[in-house]
């Protein structure tokens, strides 16, 4: 089924609000406590479990219009839902933390596999918006493999080392900021390997 075009404004709504939306609720709730079945579970915690139908019926609003979900989007509700439920099941605010390296290395990891058989996985995901030499997907995609390399060992590192606090904030803008900066960087420095569309000629 082909790709229904809908208002660019209100899928970046739909695809980043979430995230935003969590933010927001763990901001509003972090320094309070609540009481389930017994145990008492951190405002982070209960953010982390309110953020998952909020993805889920966004991604649902998605698919609805536009008649598609990514691969990607796919795999990352998947990897919500279930740490966002080991996060629940074990009362432990790391497993939803680890989350966020999982994808990175997931996605460092697909890609890496792609440049052993000498392909570039990216190409095949955005050639038709993005056409370019053969050359310049290569050098592309050894680049964004080692940025969501670097994405995934700093999440490591400040979740182990800063606080849930700093963590949130850097979660919600700093990484996707980040990653959007170094793509746009990668993107005009390889314009020399842009392919041009021929101009259409009338007789």
């Amino acid at each position: 089924m082909a790709e229904k075009q809908i208002n660019p404004v209100l899928k970046q709504v739909l695809e980043l609000g979430p995230t935003l939306a969590f933010f927001l609720i763990y901001v509003k709730i972090k320094d309070e406590t609540y009481l389930f079945g017994g145990t008492e579970y951190s405002g982070f915690i209960v953010a982390a479990l309110v953020f998952i139908p909020i993805l889920l019926i966004s991604m649902a609003i998605l698919w609805k219009l536009t008649g598609k979900l990514s691969r990607m989007q796919v795999f990352t509700a998947f990897m919500v839902i279930f740490f966002g439920g080991l996060t629940a099941y074990f009362n432990d605010e790391r497993f939803f933390k680890m989350k966020t390296t999982i994808v990175y290395g997931f996605m460092a990891g697909i890609l890496g596999v792609g440049l052993l058989r000498g392909q570039s996985y990216l190409q095949y995901v955005m050639e038709e918006f993005l056409p370019m030499e053969r050359e310049g997907w290569m050098i592309f995609t050894k680049r964004v493999t080692g940025m969501f390399v670097v994405l995934a060992v700093a999440n490591e590192v400040i979740w182990r080392t800063q606080t849930t606090d700093l963590w949130v904030k850097l979660e919600t803008f700093a990484f996707p900021a980040a990653l959007f900066v170094f793509l746009w960087v990668q993107i005009v420095g390889l314009q020399k390997y842009l392919i041009e569309e021929p101009e259409n000629t009338q007789d």
